[in-house]
């Protein structure tokens, strides 16, 4: 969709990057030195495959040296840019010369690799049927099998075996059932690399982010566009900084760090934003890259499209670790390339000897910090990641556990395979004896991949963990997204080491379930409910988990250059500017827009898209309207329903308002709430709205999802928070909130809505209490696309105003023009062909 963001000016900026100013002016700031022999998830070990996080292999003292030290002052960037935006720019097609992307661009993207699972047979039909017969680029593309393993049905054996063999043909990378979970593949096999962009279509995408790879979800028409042409679209998100402080205290895990983000962090700080991780050399060394992987894979569920850590030496020291162990551990596959293809220490030193970093000065939406020192173990739920609570709260309520998992792509490494199988290990008696789990208790472990599970055997940890009666899984997804065997069953309790507690994913909806560390998730297992091990104790000088806005750093003790002292003031101007220009921008007239319009530069119009979008405003005065309430699940999977559009206008918003179909219009403008569009990623929710005649929707924010399956089917969308106000006031509140977007309320799955495994479910709908659900409003709403701004008319008499929004570049206004990404596809597919 198309975002309102005011691009502040950078002219200053540019001014200060330039100064060759060094000096500094303020404190250190002081942070107790902490010995990292004192970590708890790091294990000894005779097995060369468990030392990833202890030995840089082949490493050098200049290696293990803090990259801040040994970094010559590069020449400044005349426009700074994010990590974020420094790997979109490396991966956008056609960029002007001398363009730099930035938060809010709209670019054409060509990631190094996209991976697809269980769902790549349906890519594979969508890919066939727009006329595409040959992958474009059979190394961009990586299919895995991992979400049903368990499914030894016909129906299940025979997909399977279509996607293998297609994959066969088309000549790209496949790994079968059982081989391990896609994102830890993508890992572990060197696809998602440091400094470039995987995708995937697979909402856990951010995973990749871990290891300083940008990575994020797209839906299957997308994947499906790469397959054929190399290339999709993407908008680059506003992009948050979170700053990491202090080191993590013993017995507090990745997982733990988090957990607690979500829970702190609960009102949608970080929804639909890009994250970067950041911290001081000594925080960022209390974070191994497994801890970093669990804590980009779950950014999803804070409600981030990706997660990004910096390229550091820790990242550095784990990276020789896996090329030296790939160059030792070289096993062929008939389905796919080896791994040292990918990982071999000549790639690495090109890396290491350019690698990318944000710029100083670089613009993010915003800045929250936590600091880890004040952490303690944390647990999610129950059946919500927006309810967190400290781990002494929960055990002093005794809360039995019925079931408990060492399962997905979050906590199923050697790591933490080891973490659980020391808390047997530390509860055996004096003769060794493994004790077993609880009775009435039942474990269940799988590994994230084969590899990793056996890393743990030749530990000795994967045995521990049988050996005190835990049930072992296959290497795949299975009881995380609610498959296969140790569902939860109703009134069960269970605890899991997973990413995802939304009520009913693992099971019943008439169970809990509850995410934790492994270590927690074992004691619970051993102890029968809910509990830790017992390696943490709280400071006695503790008063609280130390988080906010900002960095953290209290300006008493903020060391500051005067390159960055300038920096500051810029951006400090920028914003008194920008909030000057808000107020001004009020209301205002008409006469006063249209002589001033001449002055902003136009934007491209291609042919066959109109210059102007305007119609009747129909207002659906709610919240959280999600896919659901928009084309009702029950028709979605009617494929000869859904394949009539004068039947899906009939249904449109019919779980919203049944009454909608008819009021409204062929050519009204649809105007609805916050976060409009979220939920499963069901693209009848967008065509549907095209069927009824609507071409273009307005809210105050879309789903992220919703917003990629609107593009991609042709219909548009602006976001205008204003506008929203202005009917809340004009129309009457009825008890929605005029100018909170949606989130602020507890996640809870609403009835009736069958989830998609690649999204999460959306918050309560809200709605108006007692009044209509559709309301025709007389207010026109015109988009003027050329100009980048739209105009309201508020009734025949009422008020005029203007609001300037963000540019539509041609390459999406191709995808429009052309009818939906699947068309665009379909002609580029047809010129290749006359090329050649």
């Amino acid at each position: 969709m198309f975002t309102i963001r005011a691009a502040p000016s950078r002219a200053l900026q540019r001014l200060a990057r330039n100064t060759t100013l060094r000096s500094t002016i303020a404190l250190r700031v002081s942070h107790p030195v902490r010995s990292q022999l004192d970590r708890p998830r790091h294990f000894s070990t005779s097995s060369p495959r468990c030392l990833a996080e202890l030995t840089d292999a082949f490493s050098t003292q200049i290696e293990n040296t803090p990259t801040e030290i040994l970094k010559k002052s590069a020449p400044a960037a005349s426009s700074p840019q994010t990590l974020t935006e420094k790997i979109v720019q490396r991966y956008s097609q056609g960029l002007p010369d001398g363009k730099f992307v930035k938060s809010g661009d709209y670019v054409t993207l060509a990631p190094q690799q996209c991976m697809t699972h269980d769902n790549s047979w349906p890519v594979a039909t969508k890919f066939m049927s727009i006329g595409a017969s040959k992958i474009h680029n059979p190394k961009q593309i990586v299919m895995t099998l991992d979400h049903d393993v368990q499914n030894k049905t016909e129906k299940n054996l025979k997909k399977y075996q279509q996607i293998e063999e297609f994959a066969k043909q088309q000549g790209v990378d496949f790994y079968p059932a059982g081989r391990g979970i896609g994102h830890q593949i993508m890992v572990e096999e060197g696809y998602a690399w440091p400094g470039t962009m995987a995708v995937a279509s697979d909402s856990h995408s951010n995973m990749y982010g871990g290891v300083a790879c940008l990575g994020t979800p797209v839906v299957r028409t997308d994947a499906a566009s790469i397959w054929a042409t190399g290339r999709t679209w993407w908008q680059i998100p506003p992009i948050a900084k979170v700053t990491f402080q202090g080191t993590l205290p013993q017995g507090v895990t990745g997982k733990d760090v988090i957990v607690a983000l979500c829970g702190l962090f609960n009102n949608d700080e970080v929804l639909n934003h890009a994250i970067e991780f950041t911290g001081s050399t000594e925080t960022m060394r209390s974070l191994p890259v497994d801890d970093r992987l669990a804590i980009a894979n779950m950014t999803t569920e804070w409600g981030a499209l990706s997660g990004l850590f910096p390229i550091d030496d820790v990242l550095k020291g784990w990276l020789r670790f896996k090329a030296t162990e790939a160059s030792m551990y070289k096993a062929p596959s008939a389905t796919s390339s080896l791994t040292t293809e990918r990982f071999n220490h000549q790639r690495l030193d090109e890396m290491f000897a350019d690698p990318l970093t944000a710029d100083k000065g670089a613009s993010y939406a915003k800045e929250l910090y936590l600091d880890l020192s004040t952490l303690s173990p944390y647990v999610s739920g129950p059946n919500s990641v927006k309810v967190a609570t400290p781990l002494a709260e929960l055990e002093a309520q005794n809360i039995g556990v019925s079931k408990a998992y060492l399962v997905s792509c979050t906590n199923s490494r050697r790591s933490d395979i080891a973490a659980a199988a020391k808390v047997f290990k530390t509860a055996a008696g004096a003769d060794g004896q493994i004790p077993k789990i609880a009775e009435g208790v039942k474990f269940y472990i799988a590994a994230a991949s084969i590899p990793e599970q056996q890393a743990a055997e030749e530990q000795g940890d994967w045995q521990v963990l049988l050996e005190a009666g835990a049930q072992p899984l296959p290497a795949g997804c299975g009881p995380c997204i609610g498959l296969g065997t140790g569902l939860l069953e109703p009134g069960e309790v269970g605890i899991s080491a997973s990413n995802r507690n939304f009520k009913g994913r693992m099971g019943s909806t008439a169970a809990k379930a509850y995410l934790a560390s492994p270590e927690v998730v074992a004691a619970s297992a051993l102890k029968g409910v809910i509990a830790g091990p017992g390696w943490y104790q709280k400071p006695e000088d503790w008063t609280g988990v130390k988080r906010g806005q900002g960095d953290g750093i209290q300006e008493e003790d903020r060391m500051i250059s005067i390159e960055d002292a300038l920096d500051k003031l810029v951006r400090q101007a920028e914003a008194a500017v920008k909030a000057g220009e808000e107020k001004l921008s009020g209301l205002v007239s008409s006469s006063s827009t249209s002589k001033d319009e001449g002055s902003d530069s136009l934007t491209e119009i291609l042919p066959g898209f109109p210059e102007k979008v305007t119609g009747e405003i129909v207002w659906c005065n709610a919240d959280n309207v999600n896919t659901d309430a928009i084309y009702p699940g029950k028709y979605t999977y009617d494929d000869a329903f859904s394949a009539d559009p004068a039947k899906m206008a009939t249904v449109t918003m019919e779980n919203y308002d049944p009454e909608f179909a008819k009021i409204a219009k062929a050519g009204d403008i649809l105007v609805s709430g916050f976060n409009f569009g979220c939920g499963s990623s069901r693209e009848q929710a967008a065509t549907a709205i095209l069927a009824k005649g609507i071409q273009l929707v307005v809210s105050g924010s879309f789903g992220n999802i919703f917003s990629r399956n609107s593009i991609n089917n042709a219909l548009m969308g602006v976001e205008v928070p204003k506008l929203i106000e202005r009917l809340r006031s004009a129309f009457g509140e009825q008890g929605v909130p005029a100018a909170s977007p949606a989130g602020t309320q507890p996640i809870s799955e609403p009835k009736q809505n069958r989830q998609s495994l690649d999204s999460p479910p959306p918050a309560p709908e809200a709605k108006p209490a007692e009044a209509p659900l559709t309301i025709r409003t007389g207010w026109t709403f015109t988009w003027d696309v050329r100009r980048s701004q739209v105009i309201v008319q508020e009734g025949k008499d009422g008020q005029s105003w203007t609001q300037k929004v963000g540019e539509l570049p041609p390459n999406v206004q191709e995808i429009v023009a052309r009818g939906g990404l699947e068309k665009w596809v379909q002609k580029e597919i047809a010129a290749g062909s006359r090329i050649n």
